[in-house]
């Protein structure tokens, strides 16, 4: 009978050993998700920080496009708001909007020469776009993450403790839709000039 019992105890010791390296392991995973989804946050605000000098510093000179500041101003706001929530889908889809946005303010500075040469809109362009390309490495990152973590936890055997622990599936931060399109391609021949 102690055989039997030393056995029993060995395949209990190695369950709970088991349990507990894969509940640290889930732990792990969820704190890098949050790391990351804080790096993110971090470049949103500086992002947000930056769009109301980019507007006033256009505005100096493209007064009469309030409409686009207006849109501009909307869009920060809606995006502050749903960063609040921490929701990934949510600010993404505000973030997104406020892309758009801003490239039409952009299109609008691109009508006045005299701004373009303004150094202080080109630092803030400049800003802006390694802003841009921060928050592009901050949300590749954050998406391995999640998905590390999604895979642990959705994972056999994993998954029978996960849901009881308090784990749970957390989203994606999906780039814009132009990310998501294919470029143009047109193979067409270019049109004939005039023969002569």
């Amino acid at each position: 009978m102690t055989v039997v019992w030393i056995v029993v105890l060995v395949i209990v010791l190695l369950l709970v050993v088991g349990a507990i390296w894969a509940f640290n392991g889930m732990v792990r995973r969820k704190q890098r998700v949050a790391e990351a989804w804080s790096q993110i946050d971090v470049e949103l605000k500086r992002r947000h920080d930056l769009i109301p000098r980019v507007v006033e510093t256009v505005k100096g000179y493209a007064a009469h496009e309030r409409g686009v500041f207006d849109e501009v101003t909307q869009a920060r706001a809606a995006a502050i708001s749903a960063g609040r929530d921490g929701n990934a889908a949510d600010v993404a889809a505000a973030e997104n909007t406020l892309s758009t946005t801003l490239r039409s303010l952009f299109a609008v500075a691109e009508n006045y020469p005299a701004l373009r040469a303004v150094q202080s809109f080109l630092d803030l362009q400049e800003q802006l776009m390694a802003t841009e390309d921060k928050i592009e490495y901050a949300r590749r990152y954050y998406n391995g993450s999640a998905r590390d973590y999604n895979s642990a936890i959705q994972s056999f055997p994993r998954v029978l403790i996960a849901r009881p622990l308090g784990f749970t599936p957390v989203g994606y931060y999906a780039g814009t839709e132009a990310d998501r399109e294919a470029p143009a391609v047109d193979f067409a021949p270019p049109p004939a000039g005039p023969t002569g």
